[in-house]
């Protein structure tokens, strides 16, 4: 799966359909979410869902959903946000007994596999044509990983993945400057507790 040009599987995907298709887009962020949103949102019919149980803490889930929510009304009003509940402990479970791995290690895999399933079934319930992530805009994330993950669980809900990799021509570089035109709020760390702990923290 390395070798997939997977941003354009995703582009030839999404101009395959007649008319715009419906896309709901699991996002981790605002900043991550601003190129993923300037990419998708010409070409689909964007709804962005905003599940993220693993942030810690709670004050920190706010900001950064709050975040979310002003970029989509001042930015991309075309896209609507769709607030999931914090559920922390979903997380904590998911991540028992791998609370000591690396980043990007197994602990983050459960962590993708949680918030990837419930976009999926939140996409089958809502009657969405396909579902994909922000995740990939991240060179500190796994992109063949991901896309694995979320293939999976979009089979398991009935509902299209679409795959991405949203770091590649230079798209982390654009979330970047996107953030900074919009004066986005950037976290310096990808968000659960154990990470806090790691010396050299990643988004």
């Amino acid at each position: 799966m390395n070798k997939l040009d997977f941003n354009k599987i995703m582009i030839e995907r999404l101009s395959g359909f007649e008319e715009k298709p419906r896309l709901l887009l699991h996002s981790c962020c605002a900043p991550c979410s601003s190129h993923c949103l300037s990419v998708l949102a010409p070409i689909a019919k964007v709804s962005v869902l905003y599940f993220n149980p693993n942030i810690y803490p709670r004050e920190e889930y706010e900001k950064r959903k709050s975040e979310q929510k002003r970029l989509i009304e001042s930015v991309f009003p075309e896209a609507e946000l769709l607030d999931a509940d914090y559920d922390h402990d979903a997380f904590l479970r998911a991540a028992a007994g791998l609370e000591g791995e690396r980043e990007g290690g197994g602990r983050c895999e459960k962590c993708f596999r949680l918030r990837l399933e419930r976009a999926a079934r939140e996409a089958k319930a809502g009657g969405f044509d396909l579902f994909a992530t922000t995740l990939t805009v991240s060179p500190h994330k796994n992109a063949p990983l991901i896309n694995a993950i979320g293939l999976e669980e979009g089979e398991k809900a009935g509902v299209e993945f679409l795959p991405s990799d949203f770091k590649k021509r230079d798209g982390y570089l654009h979330s970047i400057r996107l953030s900074e035109k919009y004066a986005l709020y950037r976290q310096n760390y990808c968000g659960c507790e154990f990470s806090l702990d790691i010396d050299n923290k990643k988004l």
